[in-house]
């Protein structure tokens, strides 16, 4: 295999599918089947979701929530889609364990480093909830701290296009795709993969991002198997 340790970053809105808000229960399920092919053939994998299916706290200030208190929601919704997978991963046999950046008994076990890596090393999927535990951060920026601390060999970014373009593909037909690029070129192009500190964090530390399209039956196991697909980023 290409990939056997990754961290897989899952957007909230990913999980609402045809839906306006919330969790999409058939996604749901089609996200459990493609991460329990994955591990079936021998895959380690940590999932960071983000909460935007159900409360971002940027947007949240539109409404009179103060962006303190917003992103703290924003956080608690994570929560909310971590347990909602997990609960769909052990459904299908799939042996899996919630950690957060929150302390929130007897849901969620303190995640750290070495318990990411315990874990997957007895065979678990890891699923990593409330972002970094701080505000002011997303959980782009919490999907990229969590991999360097597992000592992942990629982010795989599982978005709904597959790969990143020079325009956006789902507005301009003519948008070219890139195979792979260097940090610096994904800079020079302003390329917005994930937010600068994310981004930073990733360049700084050696840590490539794979970006591909999670809503394709067999994608991931595919990635991780050749990386044939997707755009990868990383220090030429």
């Amino acid at each position: 295999m290409k990939y056997n340790r990754v961290l897989l970053k899952l957007s909230g809105e990913a999980l609402m599918g045809s839906q306006q808000y919330g969790i999409d229960p058939q996604r749901l399920n089609d996200y459990a089947e493609e991460i329990k092919v994955a591990v079936d053939k021998g895959a380690e994998i940590a999932i960071v979701m983000g909460g935007g299916n159900i409360f971002r706290g940027l947007s949240g200030m539109s409404k009179g929530v103060n962006r303190l208190e917003g992103d703290y929601m924003g956080m608690l919704a994570t929560v909310i889609n971590s347990m909602a997978l997990h609960g769909a991963l052990e459904n299908m046999g799939v042996k899996a364990k919630l950690l957060g950046a929150l302390s929130i008994n007897p849901i969620v076990e303190r995640v750290s480093g070495k318990r990411i890596v315990n874990y997957l090393a007895d065979g678990y999927v890891v699923l990593i909830s409330g972002g970094t535990g701080n505000p002011y951060f997303t959980t782009d920026t919490a999907a990229a701290l969590r991999a360097i601390e597992m000592q992942a060999e990629v982010i795989l970014k599982g978005t709904r296009v597959d790969g990143i373009y020079n325009t956006d593909p789902e507005k301009d037909p003519k948008a070219i795709k890139y195979n792979t690029l260097s940090f610096e070129e994904a800079i020079e192009k302003k390329l917005k993969i994930m937010d600068l500190t994310a981004f930073t964090l990733c360049q700084e530390n050696n840590m490539p991002i794979h970006v591909f399209n999670m809503n394709v039956k067999g994608n991931l196991a595919k990635i991780m198997e050749d990386g044939s697909i997707g755009t990868r980023v990383s220090t030429y």
